[in-house]
């Protein structure tokens, strides 16, 4: 049963599992929801009580790169699961687990040029707890679902769909789109994949609100 929490709960519940062992937390919710702003808070908390402790793998880093979208047809389509490498997350969250006491350089996405960009991030052998973050981490699916196996914690950001539909609409008009290209970028993409979290997400173990609303 998933437990309501907040994200200083959730802080004080991570640091207070006694023992060195390497936890992988995940950090799930649809896009516009504030998953990787939580992830980033959630860091800091537990990096002021317990500096070095804790650090990111952001799912975004898996992207297909363009070359391989345009290829395939499915640039369009990007930031849903299937324009994801699965396996190469996966992989990465295995050797994460394995917590061999040597430095990991995982890839993190850039928005400015909307590619990953390879070991961009550093998670040193110290780091007692991984923040995996990511829409599709609970995502009830053949590969997806099989994920749970690598998590000690699950966690999903939670917020109304009309908050959600607005922070997506926001994210487009800084880009001066008109109505009719703003709609088809958000019906052509953010929207379905936002429904696609909130339909097909497995229960997670805490549920955390970033827009103030009840359940």
């Amino acid at each position: 049963m998933t437990e309501r929490s907040t994200l200083a709960a959730l802080t004080d519940a991570l640091l207070s599992e006694e023992g060195e062992r390497r936890r992988i937390v995940a950090i799930a919710g649809s896009p516009g929801s504030g998953k990787s702003t939580t992830a980033e808070s959630l860091k800091e908390r537990l990096n002021a009580r317990r500096p070095g402790v804790a650090d990111i793998l952001p799912m975004d880093g898996y992207h297909f790169d363009d070359m391989v979208l345009n290829a395939r047809g499915h640039r369009p389509r990007k930031g849903a699961p299937h324009t994801f490498d699965l396996d190469g997350f996966r992989a990465m969250l295995e050797r994460l687990r394995r917590d061999e006491k040597r430095e990991v350089a995982v890839p993190v996405f850039d928005r400015s040029i909307e590619i990953a960009r390879a070991g961009a991030r550093i998670i040193n052998p110290d780091v007692r707890v991984i923040l995996a973050e990511g829409n599709y981490l609970l995502l009830d699916e053949p590969g997806w679902r099989e994920l749970g196996e690598l998590f000690d914690l699950t966690v999903m950001i939670e917020a109304g769909e009309d908050t959600l539909v607005e922070r997506l609409t926001q994210r487009w008009l800084g880009f001066n789109y008109g109505p009719e290209a703003l709609l088809e970028k958000l019906e052509g993409n953010d929207l379905p994949n936002m429904r696609l979290v909130l339909s097909k997400s497995r229960p997670a173990d805490i549920a955390i609100r970033s827009d103030g609303g009840e359940a």
